[in-house]
């Protein structure tokens, strides 16, 4: 099993379009990494599934050549797989409209946002055939004779936007998923959006070969110091990596290999002589970065 992250990014990507932070200031000017937004591609036996499709996802497509068009307009790409119904996560669903037609992997409650909220799932449909497969949380299933996928339910820790499809108690509104190589034994666990660490997580790492997570803020509050917003990471629905209790104490070591992707643009270890990117070093903890690839 491959995974590719195609993005590593948080919502808006780094920099943000829209702002003059330090580090979208360090990123314009070259001295930090630039990233696309949040998502990976999962590949074995020559079968590829993203999981997200981000509003970057023709260019992140573009860099990965085994996603490439191999016969025509014949593409390898089999389905996708989505951990929510965010639009950073699901806008890239409309800018694949032109394929011969997609296959989504959703829970219940985010099809049923993608329907009654966005509409995109129905935008889509009248551009090109669209099958969902219904994610059940806790459930193996066969993406081919090599890949299966587990999801694993998350707290959202944020009550919906579109509170008229549901509430923040629905099951499924956010999930993470463990890939495992049936081949290999191998096993890799994608959570971009911790709230908190909750056992059924710490259960999915256990013997993983990696796990990508949530690194999206280092300081719950830094958004507010940083003059760049009013809400917390956890008004967002993300566990801050600083502190006792926070997500870098209650993940780090829990798999052989752990990466933070879903970066947000305030966040301090986006900047290579940060004292917060060594915190995360010195706990054995890796900095994902765009088209970054993991074997499994």
């Amino acid at each position: 099993m491959r995974v590719r992250v195609l993005g590593s990014a948080a919502g808006g990507g780094f920099p943000q379009w829209n702002c003059s932070c330090t580090g979208c200031r360090a990123a314009r000017a070259g001295a930090a990494t630039a990233r696309t937004q949040s998502s990976i591609a999962v590949e074995a036996g020559g079968r590829w599934f993203l999981v997200n499709a981000s509003p970057d996802v023709r260019q992140q497509m573009t860099a990965c050549p085994g996603l490439h068009p191999r016969d025509g307009r014949a593409t390898p790409l089999e389905a996708v797989l989505l951990t929510d119904a965010e639009i950073d996560h699901t806008l890239g669903l409309l800018l694949l409209r032109e394929g011969r037609g997609v296959t989504v992997h959703a829970t219940p409650a985010t099809e049923a946002t993608l329907r009654r909220g966005t509409g995109f799932l129905t935008t889509l449909e009248r551009y090109c055939p669209v099958r969902v497969v219904p994610v059940e949380p806790g459930v193996e299933v066969a993406l081919s004779d090599e890949l299966t996928y587990t999801a694993v339910d998350l707290p959202t820790g944020k009550e919906p936007r579109f509170a008229e499809v549901g509430s923040a108690d629905d099951p499924g509104r956010v999930v993470g998923y463990r890939f495992t190589d049936r081949s290999t034994g191998g096993s890799v666990v994608y959570a971009p959006g911790v709230a908190d660490v909750v056992p059924a997580l710490l259960d999915a790492c256990e013997g993983a070969s990696a796990l990508l997570v949530d690194g999206t803020a280092y300081a719950d509050d830094e958004l507010v110091t940083q003059g760049l917003g009013t809400k917390t990471a956890g008004d967002m629905g993300h566990l801050a990596l600083a502190g006792p209790g926070g997500l870098l104490e209650r993940v780090a070591g829990r798999a052989a290999r752990t990466v933070l992707v879903h970066l947000n643009n305030s966040n301090p270890v986006l900047l290579e002589d940060s004292p917060e990117r060594a915190a995360v070093e010195r706990a054995g903890v890796e900095i994902g970065t765009d088209l970054l690839e993991i074997l499994a």
